[in-house]
């Protein structure tokens, strides 16, 4: 009978073992899935930043049209070095990656004839954050995804097309 009474602590020990393992990897998915939410809201706060970049870049590029030339770059590094203006003149210090994607490649939203509207993230993504945007981005609060994040100067014509640039600096 002894031997009985062992077995059945040992039945019990497993069953608390198989228990508490279940009870960590829950404990361990919530935490992994709280760490990609909080790597998720770091990276859509970072993107804010460099699409406000972006769009400083664009009216800098906008407001230093000299009489009679386009208002707005054909390409990206046209706001790294103005081509319109003798010597250098810099809008942007330098093309950022994109951080929800990692690439250097950003979706364009072009005017009819070409020039650059706004930018947005390739990236399809749910986004998380929905509301306390900055000034001037307070739309993005129904975006669904962080590829309709666009940052242009004014809203979007319906003439705009969508394209993809890559940021080769």
């Amino acid at each position: 009978m002894p031997m009985h009474n062992g077995s059945r602590e040992a039945g019990f020990t497993y069953v608390a073992l198989l228990i508490t393992i279940a009870l960590i990897a829950v404990g361990a998915t919530r935490v992994l899935e709280t760490g990609a939410q909080l790597q998720l809201r770091e990276q859509e706060a970072e993107l804010i930043a460099i699409g406000q970049e972006f769009r400083a870049a664009l009216k800098s590029y906008a407001e230093a049209t000299p009489l009679g030339q386009p208002d707005a770059p054909q390409e990206l590094t046209e706001l790294l070095r103005d081509p319109r203006h003798p010597g250098t003149k810099r809008h942007l210090r330098r093309l950022y990656r994109d951080p929800l994607t990692g690439s250097k490649r950003w979706g364009l939203v072009r005017a009819p004839d070409g020039r650059i509207l706004g930018i947005h993230s390739l990236s399809t993504s749910p986004t998380l954050r929905r509301s306390g945007f900055p000034v001037g981005l307070e739309a993005f609060a129904q975006a669904q995804r962080h590829d309709e994040w666009v940052f242009a100067l004014q809203p979007v014509p319906a003439g705009a097309t969508a394209s993809v640039a890559v940021a080769r600096h």
